[in-house]
């Protein structure tokens, strides 16, 4: 891969010195996302409304409720919190990576005033809005669907929240990614952290059933180590005004405790993630 030789010292960690030029990179990809955006809308569109009918329908027939919900209600705001996921993480990994290594866009940006910091802080940005997007269309599918169920599927006003903790939770999302691709030798190293990390979290976030059922100790792991449980706890309670009952906790406590899990984990990984990419473009 081509480095970008605008220093002769190594990169040092700092705090990430950025100004407006963030948006100028965020509008380049949104341009490019609204070209493409036949191909970019449809998969966003027909993958939750492929799960809603495979699960909800589908498989709810033989699950009557869950937590006193119906198990439609249960996944609804599950589906959201993954295309979320999807949306900030792959922009982040695959998406990054090909504008880095392949396309040379980041050679390209640095050669101009913006520097490499507001190249990448630019890129999380986009991943965030990317992640928000998808959240959106999901948000839609899931409030249309309520009209061809016995039940709305969205029964709390706090739901029109849900963009304002996407973005942020999509931050979040796309830092993590970031340092994947800070590091990635090549495209298909990203197999690993989707092996490892996010086909977990698809599964033992709370997603299809409920943390409850799980032993107290992977309770405790889901709760601090991945991201989507503290995503879930958002969505659910942004769409039904309710959460889980964990280790004795109410939704009156989930809701902040993972409000300030994002928050932190969301500086941690903005500059993490920004050091280990200048790290690796400068030489």
């Amino acid at each position: 891969m081509t480095e970008v030789n605008i220093r002769k010292s190594p990169a040092k960690f700092s705090i990430p010195k950025i100004s407006s030029n963030v948006w100028k990179v965020w509008r380049r990809n949104a341009d490019v996302f609204t070209k493409t955006i036949g191909v970019n809308f449809l998969p966003s569109l027909l993958e939750p409304i492929l799960y809603l009918f495979a699960f909800g329908l589908g498989l709810g027939n033989f699950i009557p409720e869950i937590n006193g919900m119906p198990f439609i209600n249960f996944i609804a705001p599950a589906l959201v919190a993954i295309s979320l996921m999807n949306g900030a993480f792959f922009e982040c990994t695959y998406g990054s990576f090909v504008r880095m290594y392949f396309q040379k866009t980041f050679d390209a940006l640095v050669a101009t005033p913006i520097s490499i910091e507001e190249v990448v802080a630019g890129e999380l940005l986009w991943g965030a809005t990317r992640g928000t997007i998808n959240c959106s269309i999901v948000l839609a599918v899931v409030g249309i669907s309520g009209f061809f169920t016995a039940q709305p599927l969205i029964t709390s006003p706090l739901f029109l929240l849900l963009p304002i903790i996407a973005f942020f939770a999509g931050l979040m999302l796309s830092s993590i990614a970031m340092c994947f691709t800070a590091v990635a030798p090549n495209i298909d190293f990203f197999n690993y952290p989707i092996f490892l990390i996010i086909t977990p979290m698809l599964f033992l976030s709370g997603t299809f059933f409920p943390l409850a059922s799980l032993p107290h100790a992977a309770q405790g792991i889901a709760l601090t180590t991945l991201p989507l449980t503290h995503i879930v706890n958002l969505t659910r309670g942004a769409l039904t005004g309710t959460t889980e009952v964990l280790f004795g906790l109410s939704t009156q406590i989930l809701i902040p405790l993972s409000i300030l899990w994002i928050a932190l984990m969301t500086i941690v990984f903005f500059i993490v993630s920004i050091n280990l990419m200048k790290k690796r473009l400068i030489r």
